[in-house]
């Protein structure tokens, strides 16, 4: 009696399933997530494939690529990568206990390029907005919000700050101890008399929650009804909407309230290995993102600095006779009165577009130029 080939649904299920022993939560999921995707395509284009064996590159693997590329509202690159590199792992598990697959079904180069986003930093104008927003609101989840500006945190690393995270180092010396966030690394960062002021007012504050809240959060500076994610999503939403009432120019989330710090650490001179150890980075390429937002920054300024520069550097008024009666007829006063033609000849040249018409204007001036040193070498009795 023969036994009957499992099913492509489940061979896909006995790979994914251990996933979630070695991974985390959402990153098993995300896998399970993958091979729906793939496997609810394979059955609609090509019903007749039934098993690993009879996949081939073209047309069943390119035909996906090509689904995915076509999708409306389309998917990012960032998604398209992940989804042929989640599959793509398990086809060479699948290969590597001995299953009949053939080789190179997803290649390196069908990996599209991941793209460089640059940090979302609110603007300078946003930013005292926003903040002076949260200080007139002035609640729990404010004052957590202005805790991040203040400090570069995640937004996970400051839902899991622990009640005694306030740090004395030495004489007037505090830090923020920040736990163990994305990257799996803790660090402490300076904690100025501002940061200080915000966490005291998040102790005196978070004694007002509900005493339900606060037994499930003995541990915690902020109160949490028991997961993270409810807390998260009311961070995020109340960020949103006092950036609403205060008139910003954009939505703003959370994460660019650590943008915005890191940028302006950079404006402040800051060096990149302070800054690296400050936001928590194990990459220094992470860090060097800012500088290149930075470097928008001082472009922008640049061009501004020279499209008003004609204005910012007017050669000094000339002192000119204010009426016909002060005027001279002597040597003085004739060297006068050419001096102060020229200068005006230059003052309107400088405003010309023409380059025709600034030339003929610098050789007008030059031969005033001409009489007045003649006028140099004339020797009169008034003299």
């Amino acid at each position: 009696m023969s036994h009957a080939k499992p099913a492509l649904e489940q061979i896909f299920d006995d790979y994914v399933q251990p996933l979630a022993l070695t991974l985390q939560r959402c990153s098993a999921d995300r896998y399970a997530f993958t091979v729906r995707r793939f496997l609810t395509y394979l059955h609609a284009a090509f019903p007749q494939v039934r098993r690993l064996s009879q996949l081939r590159r073209d047309p069943h693997l390119l035909g996906w690529f090509r689904m995915l590329c076509e999708e409306r509202p389309p998917l990012c690159n960032t998604t398209r990568a992940r989804l042929l590199i989640e599959l793509r792992r398990l086809f060479r598990d699948m290969a590597a206990n001995g299953h009949i697959i053939q080789p190179d079904l997803i290649r390196r180069e069908d990996i599209p390029p991941r793209l460089r986003y640059l940090p979302r930093a609110l603007s300078p104008e946003d930013d005292r907005l926003l903040i002076e927003e949260l200080e007139r609101t002035g609640d729990l989840h404010a004052n957590a919000l202005l805790l991040i500006r203040a400090t570069g945190m995640r937004i996970g690393e400051c839902i899991h700050l622990g009640l005694d995270c306030l740090r004395q180092l030495g004489t007037d010396e505090w830090a923020l101890h920040v736990p163990i966030g994305k990257l799996y690394t803790e660090r402490l960062v300076p904690a100025d008399a501002a940061v200080r002021r915000i966490v005291d007012r998040i102790l005196k504050l978070r004694v007002s929650a509900p005493p339900r809240q606060l037994a499930r959060s003995e541990a915690f500076l902020l109160p949490r009804w028991g997961l993270r994610h409810p807390l998260y999503k009311a961070l995020a939403d109340d960020v949103a909407d006092a950036a609403n009432r205060a008139g910003c120019s954009c939505r703003v989330s959370p994460h660019q309230l650590r943008h915005t710090y890191a940028t302006d650490m950079i404006r402040l001179g800051i060096s990149l290995p302070a800054l690296m150890q400050l936001l928590g980075h194990k990459d220094i390429h992470m860090t060097m993102r800012y500088v290149l937002v930075t470097q928008q920054d001082l472009q922008r300024e640049f061009h501004m600095a020279r499209q008003n520069a004609a204005d910012r550097h007017i050669t000094p008024q000339l002192l000119l006779p204010r009426t016909p009666s002060s005027a001279t007829s002597d040597l003085p006063g004739i060297r006068q009165a050419l001096s102060a033609t020229r200068h005006l000849m230059e003052m309107y040249r400088r405003q010309l577009g023409d380059e025709t018409s600034r030339r003929k204007l610098q050789r007008l001036d030059k031969r005033l130029r001409s009489v007045a040193d003649e006028l140099d070498l004339l020797t009169t009795p008034q003299e």
